[in-house]
């Protein structure tokens, strides 16, 4: 992960670095390990395709549970997980095909791609909502950061990477079905599990690079400002 620093040999975790590792094993182990050994392991065990990626969906599932319980709050991606989940396990059991099961994954991958999308015509896009969550609305970090929306170059960023974002969902949600339709269902299981965190990765590298150039960019501009005696224009963080 970016910014995460590994321990030197012989020496304790940081509790930053033991929050991280705890916040990622319930990840690994119910939506990615967890699901793709039980496949496994029913499969050897006789089950069918349909039946075995079904019960292998009951892992993601229950991951969404327990974080329902500790937050006390489902939040959007969380009901779309679930939404996407029961809809792939009712159409696999009723039909008997194993791949409208794997399609769980397409369907809010494609939601969000969609959402995103959508929300470029909103007040505030998506990513903008996102990172305002994550830093705290109510904080004076997040109170200079949402009034930093009256600044063209700030909105304009955040609209770029909304659009980017929800393309990507869009593509991902797209080469995943035509993978199910053309692999085998353990095959097809197996790159549905990773490729989200490949696209996750990919899009957060990008960010880094983009918002560090729209960084740049913006203080190039508050200088020019500022030699002309005009207001200067806010820097996006």
């Amino acid at each position: 992960m970016h910014g995460m620093s590994i321990p030197q040999p012989g020496t304790a975790p940081s509790p930053t670095n033991r929050g991280r590792l705890q916040s990622l094993a319930p990840i690994a182990v119910f939506d990615v390990i967890g699901p793709l050994v039980a496949y496994s392991l029913l499969r050897s065990h006789g089950s069918s395709e349909v039946t075995a990626l079904v019960l292998s969906g009951v892992l993601p599932a229950f991951g969404v549970a327990l974080t329902v319980v500790r937050h006390r709050r489902l939040d959007a991606i969380g009901a779309l997980v679930l939404v996407g989940i029961v809809v792939g396990a009712v159409l696999g059991l009723a039909t008997g095909n194993a791949r409208l099961v794997l399609l769980e994954g397409s369907v809010p991958t494609g939601i969000f791609g969609v959402v995103c999308l959508a929300s470029l015509w909103s007040s505030r896009p998506l990513i903008f909502r996102f990172a305002l969550e994550f830093i705290g609305a109510d904080t004076p970090k997040g109170l200079d950061f949402a009034d930093r929306w009256r600044y063209e170059g700030f909105r304009h960023t955040f609209r770029v990477m909304t659009a980017v974002w929800g393309v990507a969902y869009l593509a991902e949600a797209a080469a995943r079905t035509i993978i199910i339709e053309v692999t085998s269902a353990g095959t097809a299981l197996s790159i549905s599990k990773i490729m989200p965190f490949a696209v996750a990765a990919a899009l957060v590298a990008w960010m880094t690079v983009y918002g560090q150039r729209a960084r740049r960019k913006g203080e190039r501009a508050a200088e020019a400002n500022r030699a002309q005696g005009a207001a200067p224009p806010a820097i996006p963080s």
